[in-house]
């Protein structure tokens, strides 16, 4: 049908859900409960008022309102009946019952839908003095669960990056230019210091223009593109969820949720140059097109790992494209391959060692960590150390040497605030910094990129969604990398650390060993010369795991003992449920049957009224006949009476007259 032209299935979550409750009247600066009211039925109306205050405001926590109001009763009763349900899950509940309603919800929505109100204020800046080149940026203000939290002061120095001088510290920087739209689901490299950004999502639309940041003066611009002249396209797709690499002076735009999805995975390419976009020739067989996926450069070849289809199905395939051949291969690794997920990080170590980490499914996020050997084709799973990341999905990462940094990311409920490293020789994570409020840092889809200046690395967010769409560019500054594993080693758990990577500075040697029976299982170890010093330390530090383990332990079991408890009585109550409907489905059967009897002893009481009223129609037929005869016979009577008064009185003038009347004889 022409009128379902626009799908929203195309569009992913939280936009679809905002479009929804556009649609719905929701979202508005108006009473939306009334204007939903308006438009749906009182009991989807407040079901949908509820989800919509669940997934934007999380679970009621307002006192309940007096039982005079009606209305404002049944708003907080349909809220606070939803618990603690996730907010992604309140998204796409309000979505499925809105669809329910009317199937066609999203044909009808306006192209320029107004992006949604949420209740998150943007940290306000106080004009500051120059002195010194340099600005003073006071602290940021945020609204965070209805609380007001402060973020730290900073010095932001406006000389470009090379007058960033704190360390392992997010500094907001103040850029020229006309800055780009916000957004999130963009993707962003760096080319002769200048960050390109391309894409993404801004209020459930996708967008197709490439923003530069220059790296040196710190100031955007916005580049007109055109499509090569064999291009059968004038112009590129909007798209979202995909990825850019870097390859020379050209970036590589891989696969991405579009409007009008391909079948398959489309690779662009753009020249800086020439600033042109092309669609690249592939061959072999291409996968499946998606979007969220992981894309990593190895050599020349780009491995592709995950992500979710046009008919948000999750992916866990692997396939690989050989950039000199443009060549597809889909590779069958052995071992146990990551879950199906999306929005996941992907980096490559020693040229050798593929690492997932995190990325989400459609009800929950993950914190795992997995490794594919790429010259065995071999998954595992190994141990981590140091503190473990917490679940997360959308975020970004970006690696500097043997350590990978991770920034953003979400977990249905809120953004994650903490940027991780981990260092990939040992498996220890850290945390680095953490930003505190609602600030762009803590968000889902945010772009990050690598760059350097005067030979220190930087890093340099962008973007992202966290309750409002951001614009904002912010930098971090890596502490020395001597000092970082310093740190590490000098933590308890960096004494108790397993090498399952190998290092590139040739202290760690690697050596396989085939195991019993089946000969796949390898371990890689680590001659350290330093290890009996380190002894000691390390029986401590097992010590203490060990301890920790079993009150993990004790705590699993008594979770288990009452989950347990809670499955018997719950199968429980479902017995009694089942008997109480069997009990129900008699009732309901011999109901069933008492007005199929009374259904026909109707039946039958309408014959014999049917019979009686035509036997009445046939005795008032009768009665008019016995009537017109007594009519008759009246009439009848009435002209004898009449004969015989005549004949009377013609005797008594013959007797006046002399002759008196002859006498008649009378029959017997």
């Amino acid at each position: 049908m022409a009128s379902m032209a626009r799908s929203s299935s195309a569009i992913a979550y939280p936009d679809r859900f905002y479009a929804a409750a556009a649609y719905a009247g929701l979202g508005s600066s108006q009473d939306s409960s009334k204007a939903a009211i308006s438009r749906f039925q009182n009991e989807n109306a407040l079901l949908l008022y509820g989800l919509y205050q669940q997934a934007t405001v999380g679970p009621c926590n307002v006192s309940k309102p007096r039982s005079w109001n009606p209305i404002e009763h049944s708003k907080w009763t349909s809220w606070n009946s939803l618990g603690n349900m996730p907010s992604q899950e309140a998204m796409r509940l309000f979505v499925k019952i809105l669809e329910e309603e009317d199937p066609a919800w999203y044909s009808k929505v306006p192209e320029s839908a107004p992006e949604p109100v949420v209740e998150v204020e943007k940290p306000s800046k106080e004009s500051a003095s120059h002195h010194d080149n340099s600005v003073s940026v006071p602290k940021d203000t945020a609204i965070d669960n209805g609380s007001f939290v402060e973020t730290q002061d900073k010095d932001v120095i406006l000389e470009g990056l090379g007058s960033v001088a704190v360390y392992d510290q997010w500094v907001s920087l103040s850029v020229t230019g006309r800055q780009p739209k916000a957004r999130y689901e963009h993707a962003a490299a760096v080319v002769q210091e200048k960050m390109y950004v391309f894409g993404g999502n801004h209020n459930g639309r996708y967008l197709n223009d490439i923003q530069v940041l220059d790296l040196k003066s710190l100031t955007w611009s916005k580049v007109d593109t055109k499509m090569t002249s064999d291009s059968s396209q004038e112009l590129l797709s909007p798209c979202a969820g995909h990825c850019l690499i870097q390859w020379g002076n050209k970036i590589l735009a891989v696969a991405g949720h579009t409007k009008d999805p391909s079948d398959v995975v489309t690779v662009r390419s753009f020249d800086t140059e020439s600033c042109t976009w092309c669609v690249l020739n592939s061959y072999g067989k291409a996968p499946i097109a998606r979007g969220g996926q992981s894309v990593t450069l190895v050599g020349s070849s780009l491995i592709m790992f995950g992500g979710e289809d046009s008919r948000r199905s999750l992916l866990n395939d692997l396939n690989i494209l050989d950039l000199e051949t443009m060549t597809w291969d889909a590779v069958e690794a052995v071992g146990t391959p990551p879950s199906p997920r999306s929005d996941h990080t992907a980096t490559v170590h020693a040229n050798r060692y593929l690492l997932i980490f995190g990325g989400g499914s459609h009800s929950t996020c993950f914190n795992d960590l997995h490794v594919l050997d790429l010259q065995s084709m071999e998954w595992s799973r190994p141990k981590m150390q140091g503190t473990l990341p917490t679940p997360r999905a959308g975020h970004a990462g970006v690696t500097i040497g043997e350590n990978w940094y991770i920034v953003g990311g979400g977990d249905n409920k809120s953004g994650v605030s903490e940027t991780m490293v981990l260092n990939m020789s040992t498996l220890v994570w850290s945390v680095v910094t953490t930003v505190q409020g609602r600030v762009p840092l803590a968000s889902e889809g945010l772009s990050l990129v690598l760059t350097s200046n005067n030979g220190e690395d930087i890093l340099v967010a962008f973007g992202g969604y966290n309750g409002r769409y951001s614009n904002e560019v912010h930098v971090l500054k890596p502490s020395h990398k001597g000092m970082l594993q310093q740190k590490m080693l000098e933590s308890p758990a960096g004494a108790n650390v397993d090498p399952v990577l190998p290092t590139s500075n040739g202290v760690r040697d690697i050596e396989y060993e085939d195991q019993a029976q089946d000969g796949k299982v390898r371990e890689i170890v680590m001659d350290n010369p330093q290890s009996d010093s380190m002894l000691q330390k390390s029986d401590e530090a097992k010590e203490r795991i060990i301890v920790s383990l079993k009150e993990d332990k004790e705590n699993l079991e008594a979770s288990l003992s009452a989950e347990h408890s809670l499955t018997s009585r719950l199968k429980q109550e479902l017995a009694e449920a089942q008997t109480a409907n069997a009990d129900l489905t008699e009732e309901l059967r011999s109901v069933r049957g008492q007005l199929a009897s009374e259904q026909s002893r109707c039946f039958r009481l309408e014959v014999d009224v049917a019979e009686l009223r035509q036997k009445m129609q046939q005795m008032e037929a009768l009665q008019k006949e016995v009537e017109l005869l007594q009519r008759q016979k009246a009439a009848s009577d009435q002209a004898a009476a009449n004969a015989a008064r005549r004949q009377s009185s013609g005797g008594v003038w013959s007797w006046i007259a002399g002759s008196p009347p002859e006498t008649k004889s009378v029959e017997a």
